[in-house]
């Protein structure tokens, strides 16, 4: 379930930007022109390939990209051979993005309030809720669930054609009667299946959590999670290139949104991998350094295993509790001996 980002939730810092990171609408990363906010996704977004120029161009970017180690990038599988681009996703790049945006749109209207441009503030509280439940609906529509207007606007339908019925059936009107009789019971049962793929989809078991470093089964990337679907919300197109009905378990299991490292491939940035195609790194956790535009927006930092610590809006996102990193039994011990 994907809740709504509550403004009360963000701070601005003393550069205006998010969390302490480092602003969004500064002259790095301006996701918004607030003189374009006409309608609901209206946007001035960053695209990710303007995203990569900036990340490396640093000099220190420029000289890591000379030493990165290529990982096994193809496959072969029924005469077909396959590659890491081929699950690449714009729509799940565009997803992120419009993420930013929102962020963006919740601390100019904190600092609006915090200069006491009260008026200002509003409007742009308006514009986020407004983009906020047109990106609820959005997603639910992807994902194949009726949003809840939409649900009570079929309750009133069942309703009205449950009164047209009994008049039908006071007037002797029989034909019309069964007409809309068999109206309602399709409408009822359509209405049920939703509400069971609906709360299916709700109680998935997710293998993996926001922020976890994996890396793919096939290709050998190493990735980060940041987003999650129950099932495959790609295109059918997409789907196809993807070879996505080649796999085990097909487009009914959960997918991920995961951000590759730079230093494997800069222009992949977001992949879209179903979970049978990800491991977590073997052993010992991985530490080593990972880089990325998207890292500093939408984590904290790394914990004590070597993940990632999402910002509280990304949690609220995917409706996902805090991770605790657990203790190791040999870090007690070692207390203990001290």
């Amino acid at each position: 379930m994907v809740h709504s980002m509550s403004v009360s939730t963000l701070t601005a810092s003393r550069n205006n930007g998010f969390c302490g990171l480092s602003t969004l609408s500064g002259s790095h990363f301006k996701l918004i022109n607030t003189t374009q906010m006409n309608s609901g996704l209206e946007r001035n977004v960053l695209w990710h390939g303007t995203a990569v120029r900036l990340f490396l161009k640093h000099p220190s970017r420029q000289r890591q990209r000379g030493s990165r180690v290529e990982a096994g990038w193809r496959f072969k599988g029924n005469s077909q051979e396959i590659d890491a681009t081929s699950e690449q996703s714009e729509s799940a790049n565009e997803d992120i993005l419009i993420f930013f945006f929102q962020l963006d749109l919740a601390t100019r209207a904190q600092c609006a309030l915090n200069m006491e441009q009260y008026e200002a503030a509003q409007q742009l509280r308006n514009k986020l809720t407004e983009v906020e439940a047109e990106v609820i609906k959005q997603r639910e529509a992807k994902r194949g669930f009726a949003s809840k207007s939409e649900a009570q606007d079929t309750a009133i339908s069942i309703l009205c054609l449950r009164t047209d019925m009994q008049k039908a059936i006071e007037s002797e009107n029989y034909a019309l009667a069964a007409n809309l009789r068999d109206q309602v019971s399709k409408m009822e049962t359509e209405s049920l299946a939703a509400s069971v793929k609906a709360l299916a989809y709700e109680n998935v078991q997710y293998a993996f959590r926001l922020g976890q470093k994996v890396r793919h089964k096939n290709f050998g990337y190493r990735g980060v999670v940041c987003g999650m679907d129950p099932v495959c919300c790609e295109s059918s197109s997409w789907m196809e290139s993807a070879h996505v009905e080649k796999l085990s378990r097909g487009c009914n299991q959960p997918f991920y949104q995961v951000l590759v490292d730079v230093h494997a491939d800069p222009n992949l940035l977001v992949a879209y991998v179903s979970e049978e195609n990800l491991l977590t790194p073997p052993d010992k956790p991985d530490k080593d350094r990972f880089d990325h535009p998207y890292v500093s927006f939408l984590f904290f930092g790394m914990d004590t295993g070597g993940d990632f610590i999402p910002i509280k809006q990304l949690r609220e996102k995917y409706n996902k509790p805090r991770y605790e990193v657990p203790n190791d039994p040999a870090d007690e011990d070692d207390k203990e001996d001290t």
